[in-house]
């Protein structure tokens, strides 16, 4: 009764302040408020008391875990308070610093992105958050194996359902062609979109785009990080891990929205992101989110013309 209440009294402020809001993204609103109350009932442990306490669970979207999850546990980590963490597979390397984490979940759900003990869930009207620090992940994956004569430049593909239709935002094999073509001469291109089985399943359901042999039979130059990880040379405990090292060696980055471009964001340098459409638009995500996981630059492309000039305005020209 209490939490009934309680949401509809967040929801009358939401109104006052708001006013109408669209019915996708006006409950957004209502959870940050929820957060930050929630947030009050740890001011005694957090800041007085300071010991080992917190246990953080996630079993959500991969993007959520990053953008929300993996700083708040790291803020904890620095403040003496984190006691364990627990998420899915293939996630230990990204908290590398917990005391005790434990990859429990088989499956990530969007019941899990429901966790009002984080300082924000998915998407908000306000990211200057407390108790969130961004991690160093870059600094400590940093490595001797992803090193060529050319910069590195990763393209970051994706291609699944998306809000429970057809793919959106994806690079095609047509626009895959054009950036290849234009960028391969000044950088190591190295591709990346995971194969079903070096990721942990959502409500997603994820097509072959045919691109990894488009990619081999046209240019054969490209790296791909599927095949490059087929052989493991390193030694990397999982697909996760490989990925993280390849990527804390770049400092560029081309990607899709969700997920992928939340990945890349973690690792600095300039992240050209093609996105469509999505909440992120409404909240700013890509301008007032996305830089605070790393400092790094964010560009945003909504149409295809708009990816090319921001291509040929900061990839060919530095």
């Amino acid at each position: 009764m209490f939490i009934y209440v309680l949401n509809k009294l967040l929801s009358l402020l939401v109104w006052l302040r708001y006013g109408k809001l669209p019915v996708n993204i006006k409950y957004y609103y209502r959870h940050t408020y929820m957060c930050q109350l929630r947030q009050w009932r740890f001011v005694i442990r957090d800041y007085f008391i300071k010991k080992p306490y917190k246990e953080i669970s996630f079993s959500g979207e991969f993007g959520a875990e990053l953008m929300f999850a993996l700083p708040f546990a790291y803020w904890h980590h620095l403040n003496g308070t984190l006691k364990n963490t627990t998420s899915s597979l293939f996630t230990k390397e990204f908290y590398f610093f917990s005391p005790d984490h434990t990859e429990k979940f088989t499956a990530r759900s969007d019941e899990g992105n429901y966790n009002f003990d984080l300082p924000r869930i998915l998407y908000s009207q306000d990211y200057d958050m407390e108790k969130w620090v961004r991690v160093p992940l870059k600094e400590h994956y940093k490595n001797d194996f992803f090193v060529f004569d050319k910069p590195i430049l990763i393209i970051a593909n994706r291609y699944n359902t998306e809000w429970d239709g057809p793919p959106v935002s994806f690079f095609s094999l047509e626009i895959l062609d054009e950036m290849i073509t234009t960028l391969k001469d000044k950088f190591t291109i190295i591709y990346n979109r995971p194969k079903p089985q070096h990721l942990v399943p959502d409500h997603s359901l994820t097509y072959d785009l045919k691109d990894y042999e488009w990619i081999a039979e046209h240019h054969p130059e490209i790296h791909i990080l599927s095949e490059m990880y087929r052989d493991n040379p390193h030694n990397a405990h999982h697909f996760n891990h490989f990925q993280m090292m390849a990527y804390s060696n770049a400092d560029h980055f081309i990607s899709i929205h969700g997920g992928t471009a939340t990945f890349a964001s973690y690792f600095g340098g300039t992240n050209l992101i093609f996105s469509k459409q999505g909440p992120e638009h409404h909240f700013h995500c890509f301008t007032k989110l996305f830089p605070q996981l790393s400092g790094a630059a964010i560009l945003h492309a909504k149409t295809e013309d708009e990816l090319r000039a921001y291509i040929n305005s900061h990839f060919t020209k530095n």
